[in-house]
């Protein structure tokens, strides 16, 4: 079933377990967010400020409606210890009826 872009996942990472879930509350909270999901320490390899840098860093996926994305956005970079956290909105294009429906209903304010 196509969702016609009425629906996002969010991608973001964070330093700590404690960032990643001050942000997924907030989001959940204010019902920008049905839900986040909490991702295994990963590491990462970037460049920032001219040089090559590795971290241990916690991702989160962020299920939301794509409507609310500049709110998210928004609440992310408030809430967020990084000068310049990734975010990323990836449509959701498919996917089971029934979950993209309860998205839809858990995001209602």
């Amino acid at each position: 079933m196509s969702s016609n872009n009425q629906f996002s996942m969010v991608i973001t990472t964070c330093p700590t377990t404690e960032s990643a879930k001050l942000i997924a509350q907030s989001l959940v909270n204010d019902k920008l967010a049905a839900c986040v999901q909490i991702m295994a320490p990963m590491t990462s390899f970037y460049h920032w400020q001219d040089q090559i840098c590795q971290d241990s860093e916690i991702a989160l996926h962020i299920k939301c409606c794509t409507q609310d994305y500049q709110a998210i956005e928004q609440r992310i970079c408030e809430l967020h210890p990084y000068d310049v956290p990734q975010i990323i909105a990836l449509s959701i294009t498919d996917g089971l009826p029934r979950y993209l429906d309860w998205i839809k209903q858990t995001c209602q304010r």
